[in-house]
């Protein structure tokens, strides 16, 4: 499996190139980008992310002031805005009761640490926490997606009953522990899922992959 999965990335690099995700000006973006991609398309989501800069509201200080109400009806374009916003609002609690406020000093904890306060707050599940620990605060954790589970399961190389750990354990111990190699090889399962293995009509004649199926 170990030589496979490397296998799979080399050919996804070849066909596709570089990435370079996660889009975000800052760690704040990419974390509240990472609560507001839950259930949508990043289409939605810039269009949310959008509409806070252009207000002037993508900052701690200015999220923190602005009632939750105000800051769902900004972000309406990403879908589930009233929820969404409610867990963006858990989030800052989190920051500002344990950190006062500090990004830097919440993003440089252990990673085993930083996990589990995200994971603590509400709303907070595992591909959210794993998004922000390695897009936000650079650490070399492998996320899983749908996207991730979809072309797995139909090459074979999970089952059905896999669940979240166990497929992230499948890349974390076959890959080099580097989170800008972790960072690319999601970018480019995305990429793949959106252009070939697909929900409904995939592509596998054409797909990259294709060798796999051999």
């Amino acid at each position: 499996m170990n030589n496979r999965l490397l296998e799979i990335y080399h050919a996804l690099y070849r066909h596709f190139g570089p990435q370079h995700w996660w889009p975000g000006d800052s760690p704040l973006e990419v974390m509240v980008g990472a609560v507001l991609t839950q259930n949508t398309n990043w289409q939605n989501v810039s269009r949310a992310i959008a509409n806070l800069k252009a207000a002037g509201l993508l900052s701690l200080t200015a999220l923190t002031a602005l009632p939750v109400e105000v800051l769902a009806a900004r972000i309406r374009p990403a879908g589930y805005y009233n929820l969404k916003a409610g867990r963006l609002k858990n989030l800052l609690a989190l920051l500002n009761e344990k950190y006062q406020g500090q990004l830097a000093d919440f993003l440089e904890e252990e990673t085993a640490v930083l996990r589990a306060l995200l994971l603590s707050s509400k709303g907070i599940g595992p591909e959210t926490a794993d998004s922000i620990l390695l897009y936000a605060a650079r650490r070399p954790v492998f996320v899983v997606d749908a996207y991730t589970h979809r072309f797995l399961l139909r090459h074979g190389l999970i089952s059905e009953e896999d669940d979240y750990h166990e497929i992230q354990d499948l890349f974390v111990g076959a890959l080099p522990e580097d989170a800008a190699l972790f960072n690319e090889y999601h970018a480019l399962i995305v990429r793949l899922g959106k252009d070939f293995c697909k929900k409904r009509q995939p592509l596998c004649a054409s797909c990259p992959l294709e060798w796999l199926s051999r």
